[in-house]
């Protein structure tokens, strides 16, 4: 049974660190009230995360991440980059359907859009046909302005500085 009466759409967007830091605390804040959260990673598949190391501890939350674990840096993108983030689509539109889940985050969602990895009008569907209950969450720097738009909730992180400007390296459990 969905505990939320009405979700919400969150966009966690901009330049500045802290896009996926934030829906994971959302996360964690939605387990801790016993409602159920699936988080679907696009572009993050194969990369060293700490986040991966702790999701099967915890109850209520499924993770599930696909890419091939190297940025997705060529225009147009390869095809088995735009198979994966189709992939990831298409469990995204199933999970959410589904009405099974209370909030749904679709991590890096934006950037996927702005690679041409996916259509945006898929995701435009996806958004306005979700179950009322259902909260959805889509972190991502370039977020469509469609997207804001349909939004209940935005939240630009802006850089201002960070020490990988001056040379230091993503930290283990810090950044990654």
């Amino acid at each position: 049974m969905p505990k939320l009466e009405k979700g919400q759409v969150q966009v966690y967007t901009g330049n500045g660190k802290g896009k996926t830091s934030a829906a994971f605390g959302l996360a964690l804040r939605a387990i801790g009230r016993g409602l159920k959260v699936y988080i679907i990673q696009f572009i993050k598949g194969g990369f060293d995360y700490g986040e991966i190391y702790i999701v099967d501890k915890l109850p209520n939350l499924t993770l599930k991440a696909f890419g091939r674990g190297k940025f997705v840096m060529t225009k147009p993108p390869e095809k088995e980059d735009v198979k994966l983030a189709e992939e990831a689509l298409k469990l995204a539109e199933k999970v959410v359907q589904s009405g099974k889940y209370d909030v749904v985050v679709l991590d890096e969602i934006n950037v996927a859009l702005s690679l041409k990895l996916i259509n945006l009008k898929h995701v435009l569907e996806l958004i306005e046909c979700r179950p009322k209950h259902v909260e959805l969450v889509l972190t991502g720097r370039d977020a469509p302005t469609e997207i804001v738009e349909m939004a209940d909730l935005v939240t630009e992180m802006k850089e201002v500085k960070h020490p990988y400007k001056r040379g230091v390296q993503a930290r283990k459990g810090v950044e990654y």
